[in-house]
């Protein structure tokens, strides 16, 4: 793996690196795996480089993917990470990339560095805030602004360029001065998330009766604020509202949750991972409301993925999700009862409009013009013999 790698005759060498991505992950690992096939027909030639449990080297509709071993992150319920410099260095002097592209903004800034050496021009994709990580995890939110602010001015000097899927993230760049960030959505898939897939077989699966079906899908942990999906299923039950909640999604606060969910009598129901993205579609166009209660949220895929399927968003008022979500969907503050309101509030309308209006929204994102938004980052057009087929 560490042999020099014959260049590609046509396009360019795109490899991307990130870390915290698993098998189970969600937003991140859908984002690449879109982003690549996307390179790949545009003509140029994706390489990601994911740390796991063990190595390998293969081939995937995204392009070429390589697992070096990492260890997993204490806490983070499985998270691995890239920490071997030595060996990565090396992988990339055998690459030889034409352009680097890098999503995570903390153990992997060394390779901004590393690229400007190498002449190779890097972007460094922003997919979550600095200071909003930091304040989900207990940092007061002064000490959290100013250690963002260091973070941040490091990162922009460190990389060509930076990318933020909204102008919500790109804030924390803007206000010290950086002058390198672009900004680039992400998208969802409008063929797989469809509001016709919408089943009563599925309802009658998960909820009681005429019970109004919440949904959400998050990994559970802190930064995401799952247990916020309780507050407000139990504040709507508090209210007289016939309500459940389905979970798709698991991580290292689900114990916790479940023990919770019993001790109060709450109708939750944990699905886990939902591993097939169909199934998880149908569970997403047959909820009548999905909640995004994390507060540092820049984008959302999981909370567009439901608009697609017809399904409108409350989401935390603190987050980029009223940008993505417009008005298909409600913010709310950060509180069970605030999103009990919201969802309250979206009930109130007409179903038939309300659906619609979420579809509406999740078509002004479709990947090809994400795919369009990274590639110009990247300052790698798109080649016009390669347009049309998708690998």
């Amino acid at each position: 793996m560490n042999g020099r790698t014959p260049r590609a005759p046509d396009g360019l060498r795109i490899v991307r690196l990130a870390n915290f991505v698993t098998p189970a992950s969600g937003g991140l690992r859908t984002a690449l795996d879109e982003l690549g096939r996307g390179y790949r027909t545009a003509g140029h030639e994706p390489v990601l480089i994911v740390p796991g449990a063990t190595a390998s080297d293969v081939r995937t509709p995204q392009g070429r993917v390589i697992t070096l071993p990492g260890p997993v992150l204490p806490g983070s319920g499985g998270y691995r990470v890239l920490t071997n410099r030595g060996r990565l260095r090396s992988l990339l002097e055998g690459l030889r990339p034409d352009r680097l592209e890098v999503s995570d903004r903390t153990t992997l800034r060394w390779t901004g560095e590393w690229a400007r050496r190498a002449r190779v021009p890097a972007v460094m994709v922003s997919h979550e805030t600095a200071d909003g990580v930091l304040r989900t995890w207990g940092v007061p939110p002064a000490a959290a602004g100013r250690a963002a602010d260091r973070l941040n001015a490091r990162s922009a000097h460190a990389y060509a360029r930076i990318v933020c899927t909204t102008e919500w993230a790109e804030r924390e760049f803007v206000r010290i001065g950086v002058r390198n960030v672009v900004r680039a959505p992400l998208g969802v898939d409008l063929r797989r998330c469809r509001p016709d897939l919408r089943s009563g077989t599925l309802r009658a699966r998960h909820a009681d009766g005429d019970a109004v079906l919440l949904l959400l899908c998050s990994r559970l942990s802190v930064e995401k604020r799952p247990g916020r999906a309780l507050d407000a299923l139990a504040a709507l039950r508090g209210q007289g509202v016939r309500a459940a909640l389905l979970v798709a999604g698991d991580g290292p606060l689900r114990a916790g949750l479940e023990n919770r969910a019993r001790a109060e009598r709450l109708p939750v129901e944990f699905l886990g991972h939902v591993r097939e993205r169909t199934h998880l579609a149908g569970l997403q166009a047959t909820a009548d409301i999905c909640l995004a209660p994390g507060p540092a949220e820049t984008f959302g895929l999981s909370a567009l993925e439901a608009l697609a399927c017809g399904t409108p968003v409350v989401a935390s008022g603190t987050s980029a999700l009223p940008e993505v979500v417009g008005d298909a969907g409600l913010a709310a503050a950060d509180t069970g009862e605030a999103f009990a309101a919201a969802v309250r509030d979206l009930l109130a309308r007409p179903e038939r409009e309300r659906r619609a209006a979420a579809r509406a929204r999740a078509e002004l994102f479709g990947w090809e013009r994400s795919v369009a938004a990274f590639l110009a980052a990247h300052d790698a057009p798109e080649r016009s013999d390669a347009l049309g087929a998708r690998p």
